[in-house]
């Protein structure tokens, strides 16, 4: 069973070995997150924004969020999503980003996400199309 919490005050136990595996797949967008964190500069505060984790029992599995999107106003960012390797094509990223975008399409808001090479299935699963005009891979304009 998938269990997901919001992220408010710290990042989440487990965090070191996913940013770990992140790195050691080539990407550092974890690294992002916590560097992010730590100096205050991003920690999915402002409305509308949340930061998740997807937990399988006790072990972190997957995190992701949602920020304003800076290129474009009103519009929200997936950011810093990240699933285990031995969760994927479980559920994880779905459950994720389905709780992430649910909002936004309640308001009919504009979604961006840069999607990391492979992963351009995933997200157009989920209805965002390809779009490169704006920094981004893929929209979901809801």
């Amino acid at each position: 069973m998938i269990r997901l919490e919001r992220v408010i005050d710290t990042l989440p136990h487990g965090l070191a070995r996913l940013r770990d595996e992140a790195r050691r797949d080539g990407h550092r967008m974890l690294d992002t997150l916590v560097a992010e964190w730590a100096s205050g500069a991003t920690r999915f505060e402002r409305p509308g924004e949340m930061l998740l984790a997807a937990y399988i029992g006790e072990a972190l599995a997957g995190i992701g969020g949602l920020t304003r999107e800076p290129g474009l106003p009103g519009a929200f960012r997936m950011r810093r999503f990240f699933v285990a390797a031995e969760h994927r094509r479980a559920g994880v990223g779905r459950a994720l980003a389905a709780a992430l975008l649910a909002d936004a399409r309640h308001r009919r808001q504009i979604v961006t996400a840069n999607a990391a090479a492979g992963s351009e299935p995933f997200w157009e699963a989920l209805g965002l199309v390809r779009d490169r005009r704006g920094g981004w891979t893929h929209i979901l304009v809801a």
